[in-house]
């Protein structure tokens, strides 16, 4: 691979997390909106790969960690987890009894654990 290709990928990836930043930084706050004072926001991420892969969970990490040094909400993260096993399901009913009340699970084969553990 060429060094020019290098760099716009470099560019590429950089220009996803900001997107990512702004857009998980603007659901912190909208979800923040609700009323409800005495509510923390606290987020939980699953990621699908692990944080070094310099790419899609690369990108969700920049994210999350340029979100919680903007607005001060607690996060935290596992990277990692297969789609389609009890892992997932597990992960996220921890998070949710440790008060996290906003749970990103990063890939769409999350999608229907996500759903049904919803309430």
């Amino acid at each position: 691979m060429s060094k020019h290709f290098r760099d716009r990928a470099v560019e590429m990836r950089r220009k996803i997390a900001a997107l990512l930043a702004v857009c998980i930084g603007l659901g912190f706050v909208l979800t923040s909106c609700g009323g409800d004072d005495d509510a923390d926001t606290k987020a939980a991420f699953v990621y699908v790969g692990p944080v070094g892969d310099a790419g899609w969970t690369y990108a969700h990490d920049e994210g999350r960690k340029y979100a919680e040094s903007e607005t001060g909400v607690e996060t935290a993260y596992v990277e990692a987890v297969p789609e389609g096993t009890a892992d997932f399901a597990n992960y996220v009913r921890d998070f949710i009894d440790q008060g996290y009340n906003v749970i990103i699970g990063t890939s769409f084969g999350y999608m229907d654990d996500m759903l049904a553990l919803a309430d």
